[in-house]
Parts: C-alpha cells; structure tokens; sequence
C-alpha cells in the first residue's frame, strides 16, 4: 500500500512538472486575439509558428544556439577532465591550493565577470564572434570539482595496470580513465549544453546582429515592452521550438544520467 501512494504522489509530481509545458503548447497553437477567452470558443492551428518562422531568421538562431553550446560543452569535458584528473591522481606541489582558488571562482556571481570579460573580448576582438559566445564557457570551476571527485575514487588498481603495461599519465587517462568516466562525462556534457542553450545575458550582451545571435536572444522580439503588444502566441511557439534540443538530449543522455546517479550512491 505504500508502494501504491509512493507511485501516486510521484506521478502527481510529475504532472505538476508537465502542466506548464503543456499551456505552453496550448497558448502556441491559440492566436493571440483569442489567448484570453473561454476555452471553448477556440480555435487551435499553427499560424503562430509559420509567424514565427517568417518573423525571424530562426533557423539561424537555432544553428548558432546548437553550434554554441555543443562546442561550449565539449570543451568543458575535455578542460574539467583533464585538470579533475590531475587533482585527482596525479600529486604535485601548491595541488590543493590550486584547487582551492578553482572552488572559489564558482562563489563569484556570473554577474560580475561580464565587465572585465566584455572588456577581454573587446579587446581580443571577439565581439559578435564565436570565440567570444564559446571559449568564456569552456573553463568553470563546478566541472573540475566534478570531475575530481569521480576520479578521486577511481580504481587503483587499473591505473596500476596501466603503468605495468608502460602507459604514461595521458595514456593512462585517455585509454582506461576517459572510457570508465563514461557516465559522469555525459552528466558534465548534458549540464553545460542545457545551461549554455538557456544562456540570455552573455549572449545579449557580446553579440549585435542577426547572424550572430542565439535562439534565447533572438525570440524576445516578440516580448513587448509596457508600450507595445506582447505576441503570446509566436513567444510561445517559439519557445516549444527552444525546448526541442533540451528534450531530446535529456532522453538521449537519460541512461547516462542514471548510471552516473547510481554510482554516486554507491561510492
């Protein structure tokens, strides 16, 4: 009977969580002269989503957000790997103050890097470039300290193999480390792709045209301020349109999300 309650008050939970989703794609199929009236008297269709694509160049926002964040998390996997190994394994001199310093960027606000980071990038000559959307989200202190922590107990015994068979220290972590880091690799990778697609503020700030600009950015053309309308219909389209890609890697990455869960419970 337990069982059964335990059952209820998850899917309860869940169908909380699906509510806001589901009016989202219900006000996107509503037009917007007709989002504010009884339910009944409503005619669902798509116009707001052909809008939408003639509106803007979303196909453009939608590359540049996927180009954007699949580099921005392969980066961080390959940096936040490499340097959680190093702390991990390998012990070398001013190791633990290092890390130290590393733990501490990540009480820092985001809010207070932009400053001195849009002077960098001003300065590099990176504004409305790539390297300036990508290369700033590549280095962060929460994937080096996760990426430590799983290597902190990784097998001993491998690595000792490893060295018997006259692998170095990068052989060592790209042969038989990478491979059993599987799943907290995956968690990193889905982390950062998820934070750097909802990214808004980085973003708005570095870029100025249209060929440049993330999804995030380019679909609060339709977000109106106090003295214009509001087109609830295309934001909302183009907001399930945003939600695709986050979607499908969460139920493509959802067994690696699993495994890296379960084997943190078990350590």
């Amino acid at each position: 009977m337990t069982k059964i309650w335990l059952y209820f008050v998850l899917i309860l939970t869940a169908l909380l969580m699906l509510f806001p989703f589901a009016l989202m794609f219900l006000i996107s199929l509503t037009g917007n002269e007709n989002i504010f009236l009884d339910y009944k008297n409503i005619n669902l269709s798509l116009c707001a989503y052909k809008n939408v694509f003639d509106s803007i160049p979303i196909v453009k926002y939608f590359l540049n957000s996927f180009v954007v964040s699949s580099l921005t998390a392969l980066g961080q996997v390959v940096v936040a790997a490499l340097a959680g190994y190093g702390f991990a394994r390998l012990k070398f001199k001013g190791s633990e103050v290092l890390f130290f310093l590393i733990l501490l960027t990540m009480l820092v606000p985001p809010q207070v890097n932009i400053v001195p980071l849009f002077y960098l990038m001003s300065k590099l000559g990176w504004i409305n470039s790539y390297q300036a959307l990508i290369i700033p989200g590549i280095f962060g202190g929460f994937g080096v300290f996760m990426m430590r922590q799983y290597f902190l107990n990784f097998s001993a015994e491998l690595e000792d193999a490893a060295k018997l068979d006259g692998c170095g220290p990068f052989q060592t972590f790209f042969k038989v480390a990478m491979p059993c880091a599987v799943p907290a690799i995956a968690t990193l990778a889905i982390y950062t792709f998820v934070v750097t697609w909802n990214s808004f503020m980085w973003p708005l700030i570095v870029t100025n045209t249209d060929s440049m600009r993330t999804l995030a950015v380019g679909i609060t053309i339709f977000k109106g301020s106090f003295r214009e309308l509001t087109l609830w219909g295309e934001l909302m389209a183009s907001a399930c349109i945003c939600s695709i890609p986050v979607i499908l890697i969460f139920i493509i990455g959802k067994k690696y999300l699993i495994n890296a869960q379960e084997g943190a419970i078990k350590e």
